[in-house]
């Protein structure tokens, strides 16, 4: 199913209208008011004519564009019944108040649907943040504005005694399906086996709040993804959940997440450089500030960081 909603260069930063939809499953669970600083005022952005005019002739002449989304992934998005908050969301009223036009948002199932609807040219950016690889890279061109870890969610006490993956063998792993911690959480199953451990039992969701649900009520033991998001979701679970692994590297090296657009398209450069007007003129730090990632910001943006 494919949720669209509309998202105007308004300034009101960090509210959308969702029509259309139902929400995903477990979303239940996700609150779009905590987990802010709201002693922060994000501005309006002003209007850059300059980078407007690089835009593409058919985004200048429309006035929009679309920009799809994989559904909640706290704190960048949030998707709480009919509304649309987070970081990205900020963001985006952000980059829309620089351009000078209006951002359509379109909701699908997984990264997988993300590539192959960007490479066929049905949306014009994914604003993430999307995990940047170099194989991913094929497929897509990155614009990466966060840098993140991965870690586990388990439940309170750790009854089973994650702290890396190693110590993951023999048990029920819950990940995003087609994400980069899939890919890595396989792999570690594969070493078990080959050490004669038992194999992780990998169960793929298509969305976060699924994910988190899933150790909530028991059917998983651990929650394997980025940090942020894991962060969120254990300050909403009111002491029922934690993090463990913090600090390691978890199979992954630096870690950069951005926005994607169809591989070489025109639109990388031109929002590489309106997310660092916002950097300048300091909106970046404002959002990242009101949503507790401060830790997660880049000092530049960049362009397919992954090769470097």
């Amino acid at each position: 199913m494919k949720r669209i909603v509309s998202v105007l260069a308004a300034p009101v930063v960090g509210v959308a209208l969702l029509t259309g939809c139902t929400q995903p499953t477990g979303a239940e669970n996700v609150n779009s008011t905590s987990g802010t600083n709201e002693s922060v005022t994000v501005s309006v952005a002003e209007f850059d004519q300059k980078l407007h005019d690089q835009l593409p002739e058919n985004v200048q002449a429309s006035g929009r564009l679309v920009s799809v989304n994989t559904g909640s992934f706290p704190p960048y998005v949030i998707i709480d019944g009919t509304n649309v908050t987070g970081a990205t969301a900020d963001m985006q009223t952000a980059l829309g108040q620089v351009l000078g036009i209006q951002i359509d948002h379109q909701t699908v199932d997984g990264i997988a649907t993300v590539l192959a609807g960007l490479q066929a040219n049905r949306y014009d950016i994914d604003l993430g943040p999307q995990g940047d690889f170099v194989e991913r890279q094929k497929q897509g061109t990155f614009i990466d504005w966060i840098e993140e870890h991965v870690v586990f969610a388990v439940k309170a006490g750790n009854p089973e005694g994650i702290t890396d993956l190693d110590t993951s063998c023999g048990k029920r792993i819950a990940v995003q399906a087609a994400g980069s911690a899939e890919k890595v959480i396989n792999g570690q199953s594969v070493k078990c086996t080959d050490s004669g451990k038992n194999a992780i039992e990998v169960q793929s969701y298509k969305d976060q709040p699924s994910s988190i649900l899933a150790v909530q009520s028991g059917r998983a033991d651990a929650f394997f993804s980025s940090q942020a998001p894991l962060t969120y979701f254990v300050d909403q679970a009111g002491g029922q959940l934690e993090l463990a692994g913090v600090g390691k590297g978890n199979g992954f090296d630096s870690l950069y997440q951005g926005a994607i657009t169809p591989k070489d398209s025109p639109l990388a450069n031109v929002f590489a450089q309106a997310f660092e007007v916002l950097k300048e003129n300091g909106i970046y730090d404002a959002i990242m500030t009101k949503w507790n990632l401060q830790e997660n910001a880049v000092e530049n943006i960049e362009i397919n960081r992954a090769v470097k």
